[in-house]
């Protein structure tokens, strides 16, 4: 199931690695791993002829994972993202990690190609919705309260550098990686497989998922992908082909969300108007770096149908499968061959 979530819940994980026989002739042995990181499940699998290897990579994605949910979960109190939160909100300057400055700088960057429709600088909207919990629940926060928000309208944009020093211009700004930060643990996870020279392998984020190379390590069998129904998660809608190295990403309104009196209302906040994105259902990207796909996906969520391509285009984005509120399919030229769609009636 393609899924979107907001890292959330306690980090709890097993590690399994399991080697189930000979998967086809060139005796490429699939190496499982399952744990629980960033509040859902976490699935990797690589097919591989060396063992050893395979095992040091799913170590290592799995640590490396822990310690992003530690760094950039959004209310981690002994996380960096916090102690940045914090040095904001009393306007004082932070020393940050190098790593760290390259993933904010990239953001900003992406922030500004989506007309900062996605802007990690809202956290405190999203608090203000109740999305900084693991139980959401209404009422809406009220029109004042968003107006109120939206007069001081924090943005990552805020935010500046020397050198590793950041401040910000304001100090309503909260920064919340919701957005894309299993975007970047997906990009992290390849380059390890990479550094372990894994060849063939997939990497599953509770629906988004990053690969690498060939099923089974067979060139004749690309992997596949299917799409679930925003309106029937059990039924699927479309299966998508994945080639080589690249990351497909969901965004949609129907996993995290709150009813009040019978209406629905999304996780996903338009910055602009402080009120959660309605237009689409979900939406679908294939980008060949996870961070761009993740942080696309809820660009285009939010832009609607007056301006997911011009957002779309503006990011780089040219593989869309999008599911709007009335049930109808909207694909993009370039994704039309990859997709096959299974059922029209979701």
């Amino acid at each position: 199931m393609l899924t979107k979530q907001i890292l959330l819940g306690s980090l709890f994980s097993f590690f399994l690695i399991a080697s189930i026989g000979c998967s086809d002739k060139n005796h490429y042995t699939p190496h499982l791993s399952q744990f629980i990181a960033f509040g859902t499940e976490i699935n990797l699998i690589i097919y591989s002829q060396k063992a050893p290897q395979s095992q040091k990579a799913l170590e290592n994605i799995q640590s490396q994972f822990y310690q992003l949910h530690l760094d950039w979960h959004a209310w981690e109190e002994n996380g960096i993202l916090s102690q940045i939160n914090q040095a904001i909100k009393y306007q004082q300057a932070i020393k940050v990690p190098l790593e760290v400055k390259n993933f904010i700088l990239k953001s900003q960057v992406l922030s500004k190609q989506s007309n900062y429709l996605f802007d990690p600088g809202i956290g405190q909207l999203i608090r203000l919705w109740g999305f900084h919990s693991e139980n959401w629940q209404g009422p809406p926060p009220s029109k004042e309260k968003r107006q109120t928000w939206l007069e001081s309208r924090p943005s990552i944009a805020d935010l500046e550098f020397n050198g590793l020093i950041l401040t910000s211009t304001n100090p309503n700004v909260s920064l919340d990686f919701g957005g894309n930060a299993k975007g970047l643990a997906l990009d992290k996870a390849i380059n390890i497989l990479k550094q372990h020279q894994i060849e063939n392998a997939l990497i599953n984020i509770g629906g988004d998922m990053s690969v690498i190379g060939n099923k089974g390590g067979d060139k004749n069998r690309p992997w596949n992908i299917g799409i679930k129904s925003p309106f029937s998660p059990n039924k699927p809608v479309a299966r998508i082909q994945l080639q080589g190295n690249e990351t497909i990403v969901t965004s949609g309104n129907y996993q995290r969300y709150f009813m009040w009196k019978d209406k629905r209302y999304s996780h996903i906040i338009n910055p602009n108007t402080a009120w959660p994105a309605d237009t689409f259902a979900s939406v679908t990207i294939i980008h060949n770096n996870a961070t761009i796909a993740d942080t696309a996906a809820t660009a285009i969520m939010i832009a609607g149908k007056k301006h997911w391509q011009e957002v779309a285009t503006q990011m780089g984005i040219e593989k869309i499968f999008i599911i709007d509120q009335n049930q109808q399919i909207i694909t993009s030229a370039k994704m039309q061959p990859r997709i096959t769609i299974i059922s029209n009636n979701h």
